[in-house]
C-alpha cells in the first residue's frame, strides 16, 4: 500500500532549492538542512527539511507524473487548508508551488503512526485501545464539516459508485489470487444501500494515517483520496483494523482493542442509528483484498519486486471469507 521512494541526487538538489527558496519567501529563515526522503508515502515523494529550527514535511509529485487523481499534491494541501481551525487535526500547510514537479511544505507534527495489528514498532496493547477509541471519536469532526466550507472538486462517491472503484481494482486481479471474490462482490452488488446525506470522506481514515501523541489525535495525514461521500464508507474501512485476525501472516492480534461495536457506539455517541453497516463493514474487507491482491500480482508478474507480498494470501482470503460471512 506504499511507494518506494526512488529520488536522484539530481531531483532531489534541484527540488531542495526549490523548496527553501519559496520556504524563505514565505517567512522561514535559517540554515537549511538537506532535503531527507521519508519513507511511507502513497502517492507522491516525501521528505523532511528544517529551515533553522523549523521542521517541515513536503510532498512532491514524482518526477514524469503529472498533478492528476493521487498525484496531486496541491489538492491535498487545499483540503488540510480549509480544515484548518475546524477541528479536525491537521499539519499547517507552510507553503505551495505549483510549478511542475508541483509540491507542498506542512509543519512536521512530531508523534506517531503506527497501525498497532500491523506496523512495527508494536504499540502496548492499553495505548494502542486508548488511540484507537480516539480515532473513533474525532471522525464525527471530519463529518460534521460543512461541504459549503471546503474545495469540493467532484460529486459525492455513492456506496454504489464506491463499490464498482472496488469491483474494477478486483476485476484487474487473477481470480486464483482471490478465491471466492466473485461470491463475495456478488452479494455487495445485490443489496447496495441507499445513500445517505453526503460529508467529507478522507479515503483511508485509520491510525497509520493519524499521528498521535500520547492516546490524543494531534495530525490526520495522507489525503490523497478525499471527496465528498457516505460516511459508513469510512466507518467500515476504519473497522477492518479494529481485529488483527484479519490479517493471518501478516499482523498481529492485540489484546483489549475496542470491538467494532464499541467504536460504532463512540463514533455515533448517541445520535441516529446508522444503517447497513454490515455492508459497509464487508466493503471494507472487499477493498483491502482489492489492493492486496493487486499488489500480490503487481509483485509476481515483476513489475514491483517485494518478497512480503508472499504473505499475503491467507490475508486475502480470510477477508474475503468474514466479508460474505457477514453478507450470507
Amino acid at each position: 500500500m506504499t511507494t518506494d521512494i526512488h529520488a536522484t541526487s539530481g531531483t532531489g538538489t534541484a527540488l531542495e532549492q526549490r523548496v527553501v527558496d519559496v520556504l524563505s519567501a514565505a517567512g522561514h529563515r535559517g540554515e537549511p538542512t538537506a532535503l531527507e526522503p521519508l519513507l511511507g508515502g502513497h502517492s507522491g515523494l516525501t521528505y523532511k527539511i528544517a529551515l533553522g529550527d523549523q521542521w517541515f514535511v513536503v510532498k512532491a509529485v514524482p518526477p514524469g507524473q503529472r498533478s492528476i487523481g493521487r498525484h496531486d499534491m496541491l489538492r491535498q494541501a487545499r483540503i488540510m487548508s480549509a480544515l484548518a481551525g475546524s477541528g479536525v487535526p491537521v499539519p499547517a500547510i507552510r507553503a505551495t508551488d505549483d510549478v511542475e514537479p508541483a509540491w507542498f511544505a506542512m509543519e512536521l507534527v512530531a508523534g506517531e503512526s503506527l497501525e498497532p495489528v500491523l506496523d512495527d514498532p508494536q504499540v502496548e496493547p492499553a495505548l494502542a485501545a486508548a488511540r484507537m477509541r480516539r480515532a473513533a471519536e474525532i471522525l464525527p469532526r471530519l463529518h460534521a464539516v460543512p461541504l459549503s466550507a471546503l474545495p469540493i472538486d467532484g460529486e459525492p462517491l455513492t456506496p454504489a459508485d464506491e463499490l464498482a472503484r472496488w469491483r474494477r481494482t478486483m476485476g484487474a486481479v487473477p481470480v486464483e489470487l482471490v478465491p471466492g471474490s466473485e461470491r463475495l462482490e456478488k452479494l455487495l452488488a445485490s443489496s447496495v444501500p441507499a445513500a445517505v446525506d453526503p460529508v467529507l470522506v478522507h479515503g483511508d481514515y485509520r491510525l497509520g494515517n493519524l499521528i498521535s501523541v500520547g492516546s490524543e489525535p494531534a495530525a490526520l495525514i495522507d489525503w490523497e483520496i478525499w471527496s465528498p461521500g457516505d460516511p459508513r464508507v469510512e466507518l467500515g474501512w476504519f473497522l477492518v483494523f479494529a481485529d488483527g485476525a484479519n490479517f493471518p501472516g501478516v499482523g498481529r492480534e492485540v489484546p483489549g482493542l475496542p470491538d467494532a461495536v464499541e467504536l460504532v457506539e463512540r463514533y455515533a455517541d448517541g445520535g441516529p442509528v446508522l444503517r447497513d453497516l454490515t455492508w459497509f463493514d464487508a466493503l471494507g474487507r472487499f477493498k483491502m483484498a482489492a489492493i492486496m491482491g493487486h499488489n500480490l500480482r503487481r509483485h509476481r508478474e515483476g513489475r514491483h519486486h517485494d518478497p512480503d507480498q508472499e504473505r499475503l494470501p491467507a490475508t486475502i482470503e480470510r477477508l474475503i471469507q468474514t466479508g460474505t460471512e457477514r453478507l450470507g
